[in-house]
Protein backbone atom coordinates (compact mmCIF):
# COMPACT_ATOMS: atom_id res chain seq x y z
CA UNK A 1 0.00 0.00 0.00
CA UNK A 2 1.27 3.41 -1.01
CA UNK A 3 1.30 5.57 2.10
CA UNK A 4 2.84 8.60 0.34
CA UNK A 5 -0.43 9.50 -1.42
CA UNK A 6 -2.43 8.99 1.75
CA UNK A 7 -0.14 11.45 3.49
CA UNK A 8 -0.78 14.03 0.77
CA UNK A 9 -4.55 13.62 0.91
CA UNK A 10 -4.57 13.78 4.65
CA UNK A 11 -2.54 17.03 4.44
CA UNK A 12 -5.09 18.60 2.06
CA UNK A 13 -7.91 17.36 4.23
CA UNK A 14 -6.32 18.88 7.33
CA UNK A 15 -5.75 22.16 5.42
CA UNK A 16 -9.36 22.22 4.26
CA UNK A 17 -10.65 21.74 7.80
CA UNK A 18 -8.26 24.27 9.35
CA UNK A 19 -8.63 27.04 6.71
CA UNK A 20 -11.98 26.48 4.98
CA UNK A 21 -12.30 30.16 4.02
CA UNK A 22 -9.01 30.17 2.11
CA UNK A 23 -9.76 26.91 0.34
CA UNK A 24 -13.16 28.28 -0.79
CA UNK A 25 -11.53 31.53 -1.90
CA UNK A 26 -8.93 29.65 -3.92
CA UNK A 27 -11.67 27.58 -5.57
CA UNK A 28 -13.69 30.69 -6.42
CA UNK A 29 -10.67 32.41 -7.97
CA UNK A 30 -9.97 29.36 -10.11
CA UNK A 31 -13.59 29.21 -11.28
CA UNK A 32 -13.66 32.92 -12.14
CA UNK A 33 -10.39 32.61 -14.04
CA UNK A 34 -11.89 29.82 -16.14
CA UNK A 35 -15.05 31.83 -16.82
CA UNK A 36 -13.10 34.96 -17.83
CA UNK A 37 -11.09 33.08 -20.44
CA UNK A 38 -14.32 31.71 -21.95
CA UNK A 39 -15.99 35.13 -22.13
CA UNK A 40 -13.06 36.95 -23.72
CA UNK A 41 -13.95 37.96 -27.27
CA UNK A 42 -12.52 40.28 -29.84
CA UNK A 43 -14.29 43.61 -30.12
CA UNK A 44 -14.11 45.14 -33.58
CA UNK A 45 -13.64 48.92 -33.73
CA UNK A 46 -16.69 51.14 -34.33
CA UNK A 47 -17.11 51.92 -38.03
CA UNK A 48 -20.37 53.84 -37.93
CA UNK A 49 -20.89 57.59 -38.32
CA UNK A 50 -19.39 59.95 -35.76
CA UNK A 51 -21.51 62.93 -36.79
CA UNK A 52 -25.00 63.48 -38.20
CA UNK A 53 -26.04 66.76 -39.82
CA UNK A 54 -29.53 67.70 -41.05
CA UNK A 55 -30.42 70.14 -43.84
CA UNK A 56 -26.96 70.25 -45.43
CA UNK A 57 -25.90 72.93 -47.92
CA UNK A 58 -22.38 72.71 -49.41
CA UNK A 59 -21.10 75.57 -51.57
CA UNK A 60 -18.08 75.47 -53.91
CA UNK A 61 -16.74 78.73 -55.28
CA UNK A 62 -13.83 79.96 -57.38
CA UNK A 63 -12.54 83.51 -57.29
CA UNK A 64 -15.48 84.45 -55.05
CA UNK A 65 -17.97 83.14 -57.64
CA UNK A 66 -20.38 80.36 -56.71
CA UNK A 67 -19.82 77.34 -58.97
CA UNK A 68 -21.62 74.42 -57.29
CA UNK A 69 -24.30 74.11 -54.60
CA UNK A 70 -25.16 70.72 -53.06
CA UNK A 71 -28.19 70.32 -50.79
CA UNK A 72 -29.52 67.26 -49.00
CA UNK A 73 -31.64 66.48 -45.95
CA UNK A 74 -29.05 64.42 -44.05
CA UNK A 75 -25.29 63.79 -43.93
CA UNK A 76 -23.32 61.21 -41.94
CA UNK A 77 -19.60 61.82 -41.39
CA UNK A 78 -17.19 59.01 -40.48
CA UNK A 79 -13.82 58.91 -38.65
CA UNK A 80 -11.89 58.88 -41.97
CA UNK A 81 -13.86 62.01 -43.03
CA UNK A 82 -15.88 60.11 -45.64
CA UNK A 83 -19.53 61.14 -45.84
CA UNK A 84 -22.79 59.54 -46.90
CA UNK A 85 -26.00 61.22 -47.97
CA UNK A 86 -28.85 58.72 -47.44
CA UNK A 87 -31.60 61.09 -48.63
CA UNK A 88 -32.20 62.82 -51.96
CA UNK A 89 -29.24 64.88 -53.21
CA UNK A 90 -29.68 68.03 -55.35
CA UNK A 91 -26.79 69.79 -57.05
CA UNK A 92 -26.80 73.04 -59.04
CA UNK A 93 -23.89 73.95 -61.35
CA UNK A 94 -23.47 77.66 -62.10
CA UNK A 95 -22.03 79.43 -65.15
CA UNK A 96 -19.49 82.29 -65.27
CA UNK A 97 -22.18 84.94 -64.78
CA UNK A 98 -23.66 83.14 -61.78
CA UNK A 99 -26.57 81.68 -63.77
CA UNK A 100 -27.88 78.15 -63.22
CA UNK A 101 -26.53 76.03 -66.07
CA UNK A 102 -27.25 72.49 -64.93
CA UNK A 103 -29.22 70.80 -62.17
CA UNK A 104 -28.79 67.27 -60.84
CA UNK A 105 -30.89 65.12 -58.50
CA UNK A 106 -30.37 61.60 -57.17
CA UNK A 107 -31.80 59.28 -54.51
CA UNK A 108 -28.61 59.28 -52.38
CA UNK A 109 -24.88 59.95 -52.46
CA UNK A 110 -21.49 59.61 -50.80
CA UNK A 111 -18.14 61.39 -50.61
CA UNK A 112 -14.71 59.72 -50.48
CA UNK A 113 -12.12 61.94 -48.78
CA UNK A 114 -9.22 59.79 -50.02
CA UNK A 115 -10.30 60.09 -53.68
CA UNK A 116 -11.87 63.57 -53.31
CA UNK A 117 -14.85 62.12 -55.19
CA UNK A 118 -18.59 62.62 -54.87
CA UNK A 119 -20.82 59.80 -56.14
CA UNK A 120 -24.59 60.11 -56.54
CA UNK A 121 -26.71 57.00 -56.98
CA UNK A 122 -30.25 56.01 -57.84
CA UNK A 123 -32.41 57.64 -60.53
CA UNK A 124 -29.83 60.31 -61.36
CA UNK A 125 -31.38 63.05 -63.54
CA UNK A 126 -29.19 65.82 -64.98
CA UNK A 127 -30.83 68.73 -66.82
CA UNK A 128 -28.73 71.15 -68.87
CA UNK A 129 -30.91 74.24 -69.14
CA UNK A 130 -28.87 75.93 -71.87
CA UNK A 131 -28.74 72.94 -74.23
CA UNK A 132 -32.19 71.72 -73.14
CA UNK A 133 -30.89 68.19 -72.63
CA UNK A 134 -31.75 65.64 -69.97
CA UNK A 135 -29.33 62.89 -68.91
CA UNK A 136 -30.47 59.76 -67.05
CA UNK A 137 -28.14 57.27 -65.35
CA UNK A 138 -28.08 55.09 -62.22
CA UNK A 139 -24.76 56.51 -60.94
CA UNK A 140 -22.54 59.53 -61.53
CA UNK A 141 -19.15 60.64 -60.11
CA UNK A 142 -17.88 64.21 -59.70
CA UNK A 143 -14.34 65.25 -58.81
CA UNK A 144 -14.21 68.89 -57.59
CA UNK A 145 -10.45 69.11 -58.14
CA UNK A 146 -10.52 68.14 -61.83
CA UNK A 147 -14.05 69.55 -62.38
CA UNK A 148 -14.88 66.37 -64.27
CA UNK A 149 -18.00 64.21 -64.15
CA UNK A 150 -18.02 60.58 -65.29
CA UNK A 151 -19.77 57.25 -65.05
CA UNK A 152 -19.13 53.67 -66.13
CA UNK A 153 -22.88 52.93 -66.13
CA UNK A 154 -25.51 53.13 -68.86
CA UNK A 155 -26.67 56.62 -69.85
CA UNK A 156 -29.58 58.11 -71.78
CA UNK A 157 -29.46 61.64 -73.20
CA UNK A 158 -32.77 63.15 -74.28
CA UNK A 159 -32.73 66.31 -76.40
CA UNK A 160 -35.80 68.41 -75.69
CA UNK A 161 -35.11 70.49 -78.83
CA UNK A 162 -34.82 67.71 -81.42
CA UNK A 163 -36.52 64.80 -79.69
CA UNK A 164 -33.46 62.62 -80.24
CA UNK A 165 -32.55 59.97 -77.70
CA UNK A 166 -28.95 58.89 -77.36
CA UNK A 167 -28.04 55.76 -75.38
CA UNK A 168 -24.69 54.41 -74.34
CA UNK A 169 -22.38 52.99 -71.71
CA UNK A 170 -20.02 55.34 -69.88
CA UNK A 171 -19.78 59.12 -69.99
CA UNK A 172 -17.17 61.84 -69.49
CA UNK A 173 -18.20 65.48 -69.06
CA UNK A 174 -17.18 68.81 -67.64
CA UNK A 175 -18.88 69.63 -64.35
CA UNK A 176 -21.66 71.78 -65.81
CA UNK A 177 -22.39 69.25 -68.62
CA UNK A 178 -21.97 71.81 -71.39
CA UNK A 179 -19.58 69.32 -73.06
CA UNK A 180 -19.77 65.55 -72.75
CA UNK A 181 -18.71 62.38 -74.52
CA UNK A 182 -20.50 59.04 -74.36
CA UNK A 183 -17.93 56.25 -74.47
CA UNK A 184 -19.99 53.57 -76.24
CA UNK A 185 -22.93 55.37 -77.88
CA UNK A 186 -25.99 53.88 -79.52
CA UNK A 187 -29.23 55.63 -80.44
CA UNK A 188 -31.44 57.30 -83.01
CA UNK A 189 -30.37 60.55 -84.69
CA UNK A 190 -32.22 62.90 -87.00
CA UNK A 191 -30.10 63.37 -90.13
CA UNK A 192 -30.88 65.96 -92.78
CA UNK A 193 -30.87 64.45 -96.23
CA UNK A 194 -29.70 66.36 -99.31
CA UNK A 195 -31.85 65.48 -102.35
CA UNK A 196 -29.03 66.40 -104.81
CA UNK A 197 -27.06 63.25 -103.92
Amino acid sequence: MDTGNAGKWSGWTRLAFRYPFYVCLLGAVLLLACEDSKQTRKVSPYKGPIEEINDVKLLYSEAALLKVKLTTAKQYRYANDNRTYPKEVNIVFYGPAGEEVTTLRSDSGRYSKEKNLYTVMGNVVVINKQKQEKLLTPELNWNPATKKVYTEKRVTVISQLTGENLYGIGLDANQDFTNYRIRKPTGVFNVETNPTY
